[in-house]
């Protein structure tokens, strides 16, 4: 199959979900499509481990098999097929039932706990669904090429669906980002790299690709499949999203966990349980329950002060971290400034690269997108200094709609970030300044005339309320004075 003619495939699958009463809706079809995509991929796993256990004379028992074998269950070619009622009826009733009491081993486990998480088949028509499911058995999971471009297209896929007017800004993050952030932190085989908000699993995926390259032996390649990485997802639907891109990239059983990553006590974290690389960019805005809070050493109800406290705990001596964080987070006291201290004295805060606000304004309702800021750094510390750098173009329209511009900024972040060089878009901060400023960590570029004062939400309400009210003052004396002026024609 030519790579054009899947791209048109995969696309008429979509189509038809849509036209289902069932997966009207993107979130929808995008949960229908990746659980069939994982049975049709699992079996091509299957297979490949068949292969090697016959080649090294031994046995091989398969998780899915009989009747519940994706090539069993979806009818062999010439062979009559399953549509219609009779195959909602056994997707429902026989096929689920059983793939979510799967236990007894890593693969089952990682079956049992999908499919146990989402609600289960959607589509309403056995006969959409019968043909959802001839169009994806046309992929062949045993060639490289079509999992390229499969994978490919579940990416365009999750990038649309982050596009969706903030439906999934929790849990995608724009790819160019993710690689300058992997770049920066330049994971290394044999470490272990943690994103405890993993969503679609970006960060760990592009982790993947860039160690693929660089493994060696088969030594290299079983230590990347089932000792490097590792994340954590809260929302069913995400979970699935990121297990699905993993396994579409080639990790073969993703070490993926599903809870509340705010609800683990970071005080009971061991070092033997910590991590030499954490990625990630965690939900922000939103608040936690008084017993989360008591998981952390400076209990808040803001979740990106909670899991940039789960990050420091979390991250192995010589360990090293990349995390996007809102700008509240620079330039907030109190709670705040309490972590950043922390932060400070007990690890090394090398870099922090400001972005523009519309970086992530496909993932926002009103396409504006929140401030945002890249915070590296690396147990153990005390950071002496900061080299800032300043995005003000990431090569994309900071617009909702993100449409690629000639204007760059990150290949020349990347290019001075090795030598923290100084430029008018980056200068370095000493440790004593910040202090000075009550753990102020803002991108106050020197080099910059124009510059904008943090000021507190209440300060600004206030300042509004001001203003509002000079303006009917204003209005009152014009109607004073015209209403004179009428008088006196």
């Amino acid at each position: 199959m030519t790579k054009e003619s899947l791209f048109a495939d995969i696309w008429r699958a979509c189509d038809l979900m849509r036209s289902d009463d069932g997966t009207t809706g993107m979130m929808e079809y995008m949960e229908q499509l990746s659980w069939i995509l994982f049975l049709k991929a699992f079996e091509a796993i299957e297979d490949q481990h068949e292969a090697e256990a016959s080649f090294a004379r031994r046995a091989y028992q398969r998780i899915l098999d009989g009747d519940y074998r994706w090539s069993v269950w979806t009818g062999p070619a010439g062979m009559p097929r399953l549509t219609g009622p009779s195959l909602i009826d056994f997707v429902d009733n026989t096929l689920f039932p059983y793939l979510r009491a799967l236990s007894g081993s890593p693969e089952r486990d990682v079956i049992a706990t999908i499919f146990q998480e989402i609600p289960g088949n959607r589509m309403k028509s056995g006969y959409l669904l019968r043909e959802v499911i001839d169009i994806i058995d046309e992929v062949d999971f045993h060639a490289a090429e079509d999992v390229d471009t499969i994978s490919h297209i579940y990416e365009t896929l999750l990038g649309k669906l982050g596009g969706e007017g903030g439906i999934a800004g929790e849990f995608y993050t724009p790819r160019h980002i993710i690689r300058l952030m992997v770049e920066i932190v330049d994971p290394k085989i044999g470490e272990t790299v943690y994103d405890p908000a993993c969503g679609s699993a970006g960060f760990l995926v592009e982790s993947y690709a860039r160690l693929k390259a660089k493994a060696q032996t088969s030594a290299d390649w079983e230590t990347l499949q089932r000792r490097t990485f590792f994340g954590r997802e809260k929302k069913p639907l995400p979970y699935l999203l990121g297990v699905m891109n993993m396994i579409l990239h080639g990790v073969q059983t993703p070490r993926i966990a599903r809870g509340n990553t705010l609800a683990i006590d970071v005080r009971h974290i061991a070092e033997k349980d910590r991590y030499h690389v954490v990625l990630t960019n965690p939900p922000f805005g939103g608040k936690e329950h008084a017993t989360v809070q008591q998981n952390f050493p400076v209990p808040v109800a803001a979740t990106e002060l909670l899991f940039l406290q789960h990050i420091m705990k979390s991250l192995k001596v010589g360990g090293r971290c990349g995390v996007v964080v809102p700008e509240g987070v620079l330039f907030r006291g109190d709670a705040f400034a309490q972590v950043k201290k922390d932060l400070l004295e007990s690890f090394n805060l090398h870099t922090i690269v400001s972005l523009p606000a519309g970086v992530f304004a496909n993932v926002t309702a009103s396409g504006s997108g929140p401030k945002t800021n890249l915070l590296f750094f690396d147990r153990p510390g005390p950071t002496k200094d900061i080299w800032y750098y300043e995005v003000l173009h990431d090569g994309f329209t900071l617009t909702k709609s993100r449409r690629p511009i000639p204007e760059n900024d990150l290949p020349d972040c990347l290019a001075r970030w090795p030598k923290r060089a100084v430029s008018e878009r980056s200068w370095l901060v000493p440790v004593e300044e910040l202090v000075s400023r009550g753990y102020d960590l803002t991108a106050k570029n020197p080099n910059r005339k124009e510059d904008y004062e943090h000021r507190l939400p209440e300060d600004l309400v206030a300042d509004v309320l001001a203003k509002e009210q000079r303006i009917f003052e204003i209005l009152d004396e014009m109607q004073t004075i015209l209403g004179g002026n009428n008088g006196s024609r």
